[in-house]
């Protein structure tokens, strides 16, 4: 997993267990094992009951959904993965490493220290979870066997962590409340001081009236008019949307207007949540 520090990407790694992993809001990063089945009937049971209301369960199902099917796509006509796989990929690996310049003031690294350092590491890896033989080989190259064969490629990787409503979502001081929508249905709110946003996610909720769209609005906390923040009809309705300002914003509200939103509100909210801790 990797952050954006203004000055490049800084490497985060993963934890000892998948509980650190989902508390620090590594669930995304999970998926592509969580599809390979390298994980323990405890750590999956654990993996599914933190995205069975978590605002990244869409996106998660989507990834497992895309590893699977990549991987199927690619052995549609294999009882097992071709035994050169890993040894393909880590040869491209060492090939990169010996031909790309070693960064300003870093250290020349030799072809067999880059394979031994990423063998050791997956090692350790693998005994840390108490995966056998198999599931080792899976978490070892999982990411770079999809990558390989053209399913989540790095650059989908890195957009998606540049994606604003998963800066919001990972953010370490995000702080979630769900809300229940008058007609059923669910909204919940994740806001992050940190960047001084917060998204919005409707679940189960019904399309507004025929033209008519859900419209969002911040209460300012010195109490002038409300801000429009957007319009969600049926296609967007499902779709996080994202809300910069929450350092200025008392409440979030969601009213019905015509379709085009309006400049200011035209009914009662259907629903006003407070973003105050």
């Amino acid at each position: 997993m990797s952050e954006n520090n203004g000055g490049g990407f800084v490497r985060r790694m993963f934890a000892n267990d998948i509980a650190t992993d989902l508390a620090e809001g590594r669930v995304l990063e999970l998926a592509e094992i969580y599809a390979l089945d390298a994980v323990t009937e405890s750590e999956r049971a654990m993996i599914e009951d933190y995205i069975k209301d978590a605002p990244e369960g869409p996106a998660f199902k989507e990834r497992v959904r895309q590893a699977r099917e990549t991987l199927t796509l690619g052995f549609a006509h294999e009882e097992e993965p071709p035994a050169a796989l890993f040894g393909n990929i880590m040869d491209r690996i060492t090939k990169d490493a010996a031909t790309r310049p070693p960064a300003e003031g870093a250290l020349p690294a030799t072809s067999g220290t880059v394979v031994d350092e990423l063998s050791a590491a997956r090692t350790k890896r693998a005994e840390r979870r108490g995966l056998s033989g198999g599931r080792a080989w899976l978490v070892g190259v999982a990411a770079a066997a999809v990558i390989a064969l053209g399913g989540v490629g790095v650059g989908a990787y890195v957009a998606a962590q540049n994606d604003p409503v998963n800066q919001v979502l990972q953010a370490q001081d995000v702080r979630k409340k769900t809300a229940e929508v008058p007609g059923g249905g669910t909204a919940t709110i994740s806001a992050s001081s940190a960047k001084d946003s917060f998204v919005v996610l409707m679940d189960g909720v019904a399309p507004a009236p025929n033209g008519k769209v859900y419209q969002l609005w911040t209460l300012p906390k010195d109490g002038s008019a409300p801000v429009p923040q957007g319009t969600m009809d049926a296609e967007t309705l499902s779709k996080p949307a994202v809300v910069k300002g929450l350092s200025s914003a008392s409440s979030v509200a969601i009213t019905v207007e015509p379709v085009g939103g309006s400049s200011s509100p035209t009914q009662p909210p259907v629903l006003v949540v407070p973003l105050s801790a």
